[in-house]
C-alpha cells in the first residue's frame, strides 16, 4: 500500500497533548495503527504523553528540535537534541514530547504509532 500523504488533509491539532502553539499532519489511520507527516512551525511542541498501548517512531526530515524522553524505571527525564536524519524511538510505556527549538524553520517529521 502506498500512502500519498500530499493527497491528504492537513489536520491542525492546537496545543496537541499539552504543547505550545500548533502541530500540523497529514494522517493516516486504519483504525489501529496511525502513520503521519507532522509538522511543527517555530516554537511549537507537542507535549509530554505517555503511549500505554503502542510506541512511537519518529524519523526527522527537516529542521532541528529536541525530544524530551522520560524513563520510567529510572524516574528520570532526558533532552537531547534533534535534526534531519535522525530516527527517534519511543517505546511502549515510555513518555515524550518533541519541541522545534528554531526560530526560523518548521520541525518536518514522520511518524508511526503501532498500536501493541
Amino acid at each position: 500500500m502506498i500512502i500519498d500523504f500530499s493527497k491528504m488533509d492537513v489536520t491542525v491539532l492546537p496545543n496537541f497533548k499539552g504543547g505550545e502553539k500548533e502541530f500540523a499532519a497529514n494522517m493516516f489511520f486504519d483504525g489501529t495503527n496511525r502513520i503521519f507527516k507532522g509538522r511543527l512551525i517555530p516554537g511549537a511542541t507537542i507535549g509530554m504523553h505517555t503511549h500505554d498501548d503502542s510506541c512511537e517512531i519518529i524519523f526527522i526530515l527537516e529542521g532541528n528540535g529536541t525530544i524530551l524522553e522520560s524513563v520510567p524505571q529510572f524516574e528520570t527525564q532526558t533532552s537531547s537534541p534533534v535534526s534531519a536524519g535522525d530516527c527517534l524511538y519511543c517505546p511502549k510505556g515510555h513518555s515524550h514530547s518533541l519541541q522545534n527549538t528554531s526560530e526560523e524553520s518548521d520541525l518536518v517529521f514522520y511518524a508511526v504509532v503501532p498500536k501493541q
